[in-house]
């Protein structure tokens, strides 16, 4: 009986324990690749992009002293990232683009106009093509690119 129990047991905290690992050494991953990329558009201090949140294989990232800005995209159709100095924007505001005949949102991009030369920087935050569920993380992208927007037309009014 009690080598039942203990080969359950074993068996049991295995099943559970690697997913746990996997989820660790992805997380680790995509801490890692982050920390990169704040590094590359500031070498000597990637600490100061002070306030950091991601959603769908979207981190943004924004330093509120420095007025910097980072969108980092991890899609696996198009991984990039767009670095902005807020320093250099007069305004921002999100473009939705809707399917035609519908409400149907297939792209959102952030629109971002420079204020010595008024030229326009679009930036693509979410495309129907690259979306996985379809639909669904659409809502979740749009309020969460609403959210950035109000802190980045915060940091541009200071």
């Amino acid at each position: 009986m009690e080598t039942t129990t203990t080969i359950m047991g074993i068996v049991i905290l295995i099943i559970v324990a690697i997913p746990i690992y996997f989820s660790a050494r992805s997380s680790a991953a995509s801490k890692s690749r982050i920390l990169n990329i704040k590094k590359r558009f500031n070498p000597n201090h990637p600490e100061d992009f002070d306030l950091t949140e991601s959603i769908n294989n979207k981190t943004l990232t924004i330093d509120q002293k420095n007025n910097k800005f980072i969108l980092m995209n991890f899609n696996p159709n198009q991984q990039e990232s767009t670095y902005v100095d807020l320093n250099t924007i007069a305004s921002s505001k999100l473009i939705p683009t809707t399917d035609a005949g519908s409400d149907t949102i297939i792209k959102i991009d952030f629109e971002f106009q420079e204020k010595e030369t008024s030229k326009k920087i679009l930036i693509p935050f979410y495309d129907f093509d690259d979306d996985r569920i379809k639909q669904i993380s659409v809502y979740q992208d749009h309020q969460f690119a609403k959210k950035w927007l109000k802190i980045i037309q915060d940091s541009i009014s200071r």
